[in-house]
């Protein structure tokens, strides 16, 4: 609805568009009427008003005009507050573009407690950007109200008249009234338009875009800070707040009550900074100012016209977030947040330690030159591997792309090559650092030097544009010196080494034949057991001894893992290509089927969603399988940890489900081979450098030939909880146990929970049933792991839950093949048949007195069953 004040505002620019008009014709008509008694010729294109055209005229500029006289004597603006119109409890003011409102509001519907507050009033999300009395709420709300005082102060006051907040402002002056502006500002303000008081100068826990936040005035600590909420529903001030530190004005803490909790970058003097942002399909761009002027220094960011809303936010778990808002999700979307990893957090690497932010999982490490004090606690740092020697001439190692480490001191005036002399005839000194500023500001130094003589505390390397400057034990000249000395011994030994040579030259003739016979032995042992008749087949065979040299003697060091079909390393091939060796133990649970089984199947498939088998060795007791290295483990290494999971982010997790039903459909249908897995299940499901998903762990998998579909066997293999009910009960396997398999991973990674987890609600015992039960009830986001719902799209999760439940229906003939998975994936729009009620099935070996169940562990210690006989 337009509000008088809007029709007012319209109707004076209409008048005025208007009037100029009529004047100007009605003083032509005026000369032409008095001071000429010719007529004009007919060819002129001058009007003459008529006495009828002139009152016509008239009616078209006065009746407007008196409108807007009536609506202006009617009302005053409802973004405005005045002396003689205080806010009462149910009243509001809405800025002139509708953008934000000020007025009364409670945190909860349930709650009695009653704040002065900004929100945004176009959006249906209430989010509060200001609170005025936040740690003094209104108990007795029936007679609050928020006015002008004579002396021209903005109080609250309750029913009893008692004052709950003012804003104490010193500057005064008579007809002060009060204004909520479209940029979220509050302001107090005079009838000379001089501004006397606003909310900008006192936040909470919000900055909006033109905000000036002061970081420091004249040199001195008088720096905005600002107080998160101290819970979702609590806007009273918090135990996290955010400011410059105190003692040097050049950095921004997050600080939880007074200890640090996340430092900020030094600040570099006068930087205008901008970028484009994308937040679900629209572009935002901003635009960063850090403003050092001779009396203060401020900072301040403003966005392109257009743009959603944007803020800056702090909240209460101690996350600083750019949110903006998604008219399309109708939600707040974040477009950068701090802390963005574990050793993002305030000295998590320990003394000398710095975390490497531009790394795919950030982690720490430690610089040239020092050495990790704890592998299993990196918390404790780092150490120098040389001592620093004082009265040598120092080295000092560059390290670019830094944020300096705290508990600095800050030199002033000075040059660079000052700055590193300073630090350098200085034997306590460890390092240094230097910026040019782009003027002197309120420090009054164009330059800014920085040393250290303490431990280097939180280092983090990542975009800064700053070097650092760390002091080693010796120069590279100086051990090119000590070099020199062990160098000639070494000559007069190389004529003895020579000798060396030519007898292994000798040898290695002997090891060529070696591996010749190492070859063609492995190759006879695999032909003979090829499962698809094909005796030509290429097997890729690599020495033992260069599986011996990759994994440096299977050191306990590059060990990555083990089970119980023994261990697995990593090794560096060949000196250039990382590798993982499997290397199965004499009494693994993977023998020498499930080896033969692997190799012939993995060098038959081709599929990026498959792992890579490398190479295989054989040699008397030993199996050694090579297959390419993936950097980020399993997938069950992030989806079950609570400190991990939060790095598989939704979209991450899609695409995760996309490619591993890709990479079953290749095995069912794609391939040249019909291909049953038969072990599906997170930890057979690893992850490369860019979280994609590779299918490992072929060790069980069968092959159907021609028309076969299915297969009975007595032997039955894989992981209670994946295993189908009609392969676990009855030994009978087919591609549709795959999609069981395959529709339970689904539901572990929607959920972040386990088939089995024992934190489930006590009347479902399994995952399948709670899912299900959620489904019928119309609940599914109830399921979604709490570590990426606020981030998820509710309708793909919900679509996949959907799916999950289809693949794991309890009947093989409901359960759809995995290329009509694929579809209902990558189309939203195809109709998804209704799931059955699952029914659940316990372990039949956890009977008493059934001896004839054997149990035996596959490359999942914890997991794989073997059942014989019944």
């Amino acid at each position: 609805m337009w509000s008088p004040a809007w029709l007012s505002r319209r109707l004076w620019r209409s008048a005025r568009k208007v009037l100029p008009v009529y004047l100007d014709l009605e003083s032509r008509a005026r000369i032409l009427d008095l001071g000429s008694s010719k007529k004009p010729p007919l060819t002129s294109r001058t009007t003459f008003l008529t006495t009828k055209s002139r009152g016509l005229m008239m009616d078209m500029v006065y009746i407007p005009i008196f409108i807007l006289v009536f609506f202006s004597s009617l009302c005053q603006s409802n973004d405005q507050l005045t002396q003689a119109k205080p806010l009462f409890l149910k009243d509001k003011l809405v800025s002139e573009g509708g953008d934000f409102a000020l007025g009364f509001f409670s945190p909860t519907n349930s709650s009695r407690k009653l704040y002065i507050g900004i929100w945004y009033n176009s959006i249906p999300e209430r989010t509060v950007v200001w609170v005025a009395n936040r740690d003094n709420p209104i108990n007795s709300p029936s007679s609050a109200k928020l006015a002008i005082t004579n002396n021209s102060e903005l109080m609250l006051s309750d029913s009893q008249g008692r004052s709950i907040w003012k804003t104490n402002n010193t500057r005064g002056g008579a007809g002060a009234f009060a204004v909520i502006l479209n940029s979220g500002n509050f302001v107090l303000r005079l009838p000379n338009g001089r501004d006397i008081w606003q909310s900008f100068d006192h936040p909470t826990d919000t900055t909006l875009p033109t905000m000036r936040l002061i970081l420091s005035y004249k040199a001195q600590s008088a720096a905005t800070r600002f107080f998160a909420w101290k819970g979702p529903d609590d806007p009273s001030t918090g135990d996290i707040s955010c400011s410059m530190d105190p003692p040097f004005n050049l950095q921004m803490f997050i600080w939880n009550r007074t200890l640090p909790y996340i430092r900020f970058s030094i600040v570099n003097g006068v930087s205008v900074t901008g970028g484009t942002y994308q937040s679900n399909g629209s572009s935002i761009v901003m635009y960063q100012e850090m403003i050092n002027t001779r009396d203060e220094l401020y900072y301040k960011y403003t966005v392109s016209p257009g743009s959603p809303y944007t803020r800056l936010s702090l909240d209460y778990t101690g996350k600083f977030r750019l949110l903006s808002w998604s008219s399309a999700a109708s939600s707040w979307a974040v477009i950068f947040e701090r802390p963005t990893a574990d050793c993002d957090l305030y000295a998590s690497c320990g003394p000398f330690g710095y975390c490497d932010l531009t790394e795919a999982i950030p982690t720490c490490h430690c610089p040239d030159g020092f050495e990790v004090v704890d592998q299993l606690n990196f918390s404790r740092g780092c150490r120098r591997k040389e001592a620093i020697k004082c009265g040598k001439e120092s080295y000092f190692t560059t390290m670019p792309n830094m944020k300096v480490p705290d508990k600095f001191l800050h030199i002033r005036n000075r040059s660079f090559d000052q700055c590193a002399s300073e630090c350098t005839r200085n034997c306590s000194c460890v390092a240094y650092a230097y910026a040019n500023l782009s003027n002197a500001g309120t420090t009054g130094d164009t330059s800014r030097c920085l040393v250290w003589t303490g431990d280097l505390i939180d280092m983090e390397k990542a975009s800064f544009a700053e070097n650092l400057y760390i002091r080693l034990g010796e120069s590279p000249d100086q051990k090119k010196s000590n070099l020199l000395k062990i160098l000639l011994p070494v000559i007069a030994c190389l004529m003895l080494f020579a000798l060396v040579a030519l007898v292994w030259i000798c040898k290695s003739r002997g090891k060529l034949q070696k591996k010749k016979v190492q070859k063609r032995t492995m190759l006879e042992y695999m032909s003979s057991t090829d499962e698809a008749g094909d005796k030509n087949i290429e097997f890729p065979f690599i020495s033992f001894e260069n599986i011996v040299t990759a994994t440096d003697n299977f050191s306990a060091h590059n060990m990555l893992g083990q089970g119980g079909f023994g261990k697995v390393y990593k090794g560096m091939l060949e000196g250039t290509k990382e590798v993982a060796v499997k290397r199965l133990s004499k009494g693994s649970g993977q023998g020498t089927e499930e080896f033969r089984n692997e190799v012939v199947l993995i060098s038959k498939l081709q599929h990026k969603n498959l792992v890579k088998l490398l190479g295989c060795c054989i040699l008397e007791d030993e199996k050694l399988l090579v297959y390419e290295y993936l950097p980020n483990k399993s997938l069950d290494y992030f989806l079950f940890d609570s400190a991990r999971k939060a790095m598989l982010q939704w979209p991450t997790r899609f695409k995760i489900i996309q490619e591993v039903a890709r990479g079953i459909m290749y095995l069912h249908q794609d391939s040249r081979l019909t291909i049953i897995h038969r072990d599906l299940k997170a930890s057979n499901i690893l992850l490369d450098k860019e979280m994609s998903p590779k299918i490992s762990d072929f060790g069980m998998a069968r092959i159907f030939c021609g028309n076969q579909h299915h297969a009975n066997t007595n032997r039955i293999v894989g992981t209670y909880g994946y295993m189908s009910p009609e392969y676990a009960m009855e030994g009978i396997f087919s591609v549709k146990s795959d999609t069981y398999s395959f529709g339970v991973l689904l539901l572990e990674i929607v959920s972040g929970l386990k088939i089995s987890s024992p934190h489930l609600v006590m009347d479902f015992p399994n995952l399948i049933v709670y899912a299900w039960n959620l489904w019928k009830d119309g609940k599914t986001e109830d399921l979604v792991d709490p570590s990426v719902k606020e981030n998820c799209s509710f309708d793909e999760v919900s679509r996949c839950i959907h799916i999950g439940l289809l693949c794991a229906q309890d009947n093989p003939n409901c359960r759809p093949l995995m290329s009509t998975v694929v579809l209902m994936l990558e189309s939203k729009t195809t109709p998804l048949p209704t799931p059955l009620h699952p029914v659940y099935f316990a372990s039949r070996d956890a009977e008493p007195g059934r001896s004839s169940y054997n149990r035996v562990l596959s490359l999942n210690d914890m997991s794989v069953t073997v059942l014989e006989g019944r």
